[in-house]
């Protein structure tokens, strides 16, 4: 279950290791897409502003899972490095233990406090009861995604992205079909959706479980109770990096919470607008989230194995092959925005107003290029300093600044809320530039 990423050709490695993350992340997409498309052209604007409100909400609970999985995947990588499997399994049952536990807390609380979430986000009236059927379903569903993400940076870390795509590619499918069926043919409306979505995480979860399970001799690990404790020796090297790594995600999410606010306050229409914007990022995202997990993978065996001169070599892969997916993107945007807006809706309120969207999200896109280079270095090499001052100047300063700055200083309004946001999202590549430069990540946290 152990995939060597410190020796052979770079370009074909990361190539190879990227491919199943990016279709598994494609997938991912395509199913959380499915769920504005089919609730979109069945209920139109307002069930467009529930999952584009609902979303966001989950995912600023998902902060944690995102940050600790994504430490106890750099962590995995360099011990695989380095040859201490023990330290591997250890790691194992300190990280289901811990994020499961998160999962089970937030949900308990957020179901108690959600009437708060939604009234602090300005949701729109004519929305407001479609969103609360999303994000209280979504809630119930919270800790299969946590352990989705726990299962998959365990196989990551090894070097292995094939499974990953096999089990969210169960989820993708099944959400799919449950949406149309759910929404389309039993009008179960908002609920549906987010009913579906939560049915295709638990199959997704459980399937990969059992996987674990079935070759726990290959990777050490025997599920027993007592293999589930918190490791001391675990827990600190985990809470070093997961905590910059899950502030710098939630930093950005509460950001994102901020600009959903204030563009909800504009209307149901805008909320709308958001909710594709939201959803365009994303599809670019999983381009730059994809080379980022295997960079930081790569990167971080090779540090872990002492073989630094290879680290430049993948960033120059993984910068180019961002950039090129950018570029086409775009220019695919620029020439057909009316399709990608209808993709979405046939409102013709929320698509009178769509060409607002054009130039930001073309930034959004090369952004999220860009910043798959500077997450792989940083996350690879297990910088935790690093990962809190992104988390400062990207999720917050810059994201909340320069959107108040383009939509109230500049009176561009929710056009310069999306602008802000998209500029924001350069910030990493000029902190990862300079952490390079200073040759700090040669070394080992842990």
């Amino acid at each position: 279950m152990v995939k060597d990423l410190t020796e052979g050709n770079v370009a074909g490695l990361l190539l190879a290791f990227a491919m199943p993350l990016f279709v598994a992340n494609a997938l991912q997409a395509v199913y959380n897409l499915v769920d504005m498309v089919v609730v979109g052209q069945v209920i139109g604007g307002p069930g467009m502003s529930a999952v584009s409100i609902g979303g966001d909400i989950l995912h600023i609970l998902t902060f944690l899972a995102m940050g600790f999985s994504a430490a106890g995947q750099v962590l995995i990588s360099q011990f695989v490095g380095a040859g201490e499997m023990d330290k591997v399994r250890k790691m194992i049952g300190t990280m289901f233990t811990l994020l499961l536990g998160i999962a089970l807390f937030l949900s308990v609380v957020c179901y108690f406090i959600r009437f708060s979430i939604l009234d602090i986000l300005n949701t729109p009236v004519e929305s407001y009861r479609f969103t609360m059927d999303y994000t209280v379903t979504c809630i119930v569903g919270l800790v299969f995604i946590y352990g989705y993400n726990i299962v998959s940076a365990i196989l990551r870390g090894m070097g292995d992205s094939r499974r990953p795509f096999y089990f969210i590619a169960i989820a993708a499918i099944l959400n799919m079909v449950l949406d149309v069926f759910f929404v389309g043919f039993l009008g179960l409306e908002v609920f549906g959706a987010a009913l579906a979505t939560v049915i295709g995480q638990a199959v997704s979860f459980i399937v990969s479980l059992i996987y674990l399970y079935r070759r726990k001799e290959a990777f050490g690990f025997d599920f027993k109770l007592s293999s589930f404790r918190i490791d001391r020796t675990m827990i600190g090297p985990l809470l070093s990096l997961g905590i910059p790594m899950a502030i710098q995600s939630a930093a950005i999410s509460i950001s994102k919470i901020v600009l959903t606010a204030w563009i909800n306050a504009e209307g149901v229409i805008f909320s709308a607008l958001s909710g594709i914007y939201n959803k365009t990022g994303m599809m670019m995202g999983i381009v730059s989230n994809s080379f980022t997990t295997a960079g930081s993978s790569m990167v971080g065996q090779n540090i872990g194995a002492g073989k630094y001169d290879r680290v430049p070599k993948i960033l120059r892969v993984v910068i180019a092959i961002g950039l090129s997916i950018a570029a086409a993107a775009s220019l695919l945007v620029l020439l057909f925005p009316e399709l990608l807006c209808e993709m979405f809706t046939s409102d013709r309120e929320v698509l009178a107003k769509a060409s607002l969207l054009t130039f930001p999200i073309i930034l959004n896109f090369f952004g999220a290029a860009t910043r798959s280079g500077a997450f792989s270095i940083i996350n690879g090499s297990g910088n935790s300093k690093m990962n809190l001052l992104i988390a400062l100047i990207d999720g917050m300063i810059s994201r909340v600044g320069l959107a108040a700055l383009f939509g109230f200083a500049l009176h561009m309004g929710c056009k310069g809320f999306w602008y802000g946001d998209a500029l924001a999202g350069f910030m990493p590549m000029v902190i990862g530039g300079l952490f390079y430069l200073s040759g700090k990540w040669k070394t080992k946290r842990n």
